[in-house]
């Protein structure tokens, strides 16, 4: 006799098996809690916190933080370092506001832009949606007011401290206010707790604006339409199929304008360490030694034009490697149309797409390009370009390899900490 033919299960009733009815019974109770977190956003306020916390990050409660500054790169990751903040406390990240120019170098120009002027918004949300969000201020109601918080700061603030104090603040009383406001430090500058994948998955989620995006599209098309121009269509220029190739170039991301130079060399005398700096000579010539770069090749050099006080960067290249900066290249107008801070992401999104890209490891300029270029080999299947030629390799011109050539370089995506990107390094992978 059957012991369950009797049986009756409350969803299923008396004709499957408890096994079958078990799994049913999930599959609603998955379907309902899928179907809660999908809660449209004015009833947001009749869900309570913790079940918010389960379905993702909250969108009524928010972090403010203060303008950021500095160039791009260091606003990139300042401004994932807001993002990661508010992910651990769980709220939307307000909208910040970016600098247009380098606070330092035209304090007379000095103005705050908007992130959607620069970065797409929409597009930012739903690309990192489910690990972090951003909000506008039109979003606050003003419920529960807003709580100011001061990072802490110097010697005795320790990465312990500054975790402990973000974990106070997850908790009540201070987590029933809507709005958690930072006071002080730039993002930059606060402690890093986070390893260095989600800054990358934070930073995938930036996409340029339309009109910034052609802006760099321009300036790339340039460069290939006179490699193209360089090269024997013949031979070079058409496939197996007579189709139209367009002509790869280098990008070198060459710093060595005044103040630059400056910078590493006390960095270099406080470290000591030989291997930051590389003078135009040095890096000309190890440019020079790549395998691989197939004559005649145009190359882009990724230069700050108004900081630079060395008009010879074009002389002195092998045969068959073709420099261009953006006056030679004709591009300079569309350039000059924009702050400091728009030039800078045109000028990075040429050298992300560049065939090879060549720069210095303790720029955070070169060192985010070496990044995103590493994300484009790993979901391609490349988990290492040492010794083996890949599609979108990059160098590092200031750590000489064998042959006096450039020292190969891919990201450590599993480093535990964003460090050696903030800040610099020489332990590039290879």
């Amino acid at each position: 006799m059957n012991m369950h033919s009797n049986f009756k299960h409350p969803i299923c009733g008396r004709n499957l098996d408890s096994v079958t009815c078990t799994c049913l019974a999930l599959l609603v109770v998955t379907m309902l809690v899928l179907s809660y977190c999908r809660i449209n956003q004015e009833n947001l306020d009749l869900i309570p916190n913790r079940f918010l916390s389960d379905c993702g990050i909250r969108k009524d409660k928010f972090l403010e933080v203060p303008q950021i500054v500095w160039g791009l790169n260091n606003q990139k990751i300042a401004f994932a370092r807001s993002c990661l903040t508010a992910r651990m406390l769980n709220r939307t990240l307000l909208m910040p506001s970016l600098s247009a120019s380098l606070f330092y170098k035209e304090i007379d120009k000095l103005q705050p832009i908007s992130f959607d002027k620069v970065f797409q918004f929409q597009r930012f949300n739903s690309l990192c949606k489910g690990f972090v969000q951003l909000g506008e201020y039109s979003d606050i109601r003003n419920q529960t007011g807003v709580y100011e918080i001061q990072k802490g700061s110097g010697r005795k603030w320790t990465v312990e401290r500054d975790m402990d104090q973000l974990t106070q603040f997850s908790q009540e009383p201070y987590d029933a206010y809507e709005v958690i406001r930072i006071v002080g430090k730039n993002p930059f500058l606060w402690h890093d707790h986070w390893p260095v994948k989600d800054y990358a998955r934070i930073f995938e989620c930036l996409v340029l604006v339309e009109e910034i995006e052609m802006e760099a599209s321009r300036v790339v098309s340039k460069i290939r339409d006179i490699g193209n121009g360089l090269i024997d269509s013949a031979k070079n220029s058409l496939d197996s199929d007579g189709l139209v190739q367009p002509a790869p170039y280098v990008a070198v991301h060459m710093r060595i304008e005044i103040d630059w130079m400056i910078h590493c060399k006390n960095l270099e005398r406080r470290s000591n360490m030989s291997q930051i700096c590389s003078s135009k000579e040095e890096i000309i010539e190890r440019v020079g030694n790549i395998a691989g770069i197939k004559p005649p090749t145009v190359v882009y050099l990724a230069v700050a034009d108004s900081l630079l006080e060395d008009p010879s960067i074009l002389a002195g290249w092998n045969d068959g490697l073709i420099p261009y900066e953006k006056k030679k290249l004709g591009i300079d107008g569309i350039y000059s149309k924009y702050p400091y801070l728009i030039q800078s992401a045109i000028d990075y999104e040429v050298c992300l797409r560049a065939d090879v890209f060549v720069g210095n490891s303790f720029s955070t300029f070169s060192s985010l390009v070496a990044l995103e270029r590493t994300q484009k080999l790993i979901r391609m299947g490349v988990t290492s370009s040492c010794g083996m030629d890949v599609r979108w390799p990059s160098y590092a011109y200031n750590i000489l390899a064998e042959s006096n050539r450039p020292r190969k370089w891919m990201t450590n995506m599993s480093d535990s900490s964003l460090k050696a990107i903030s800040y610099g390094t020489n332990i590039i992978s290879c």
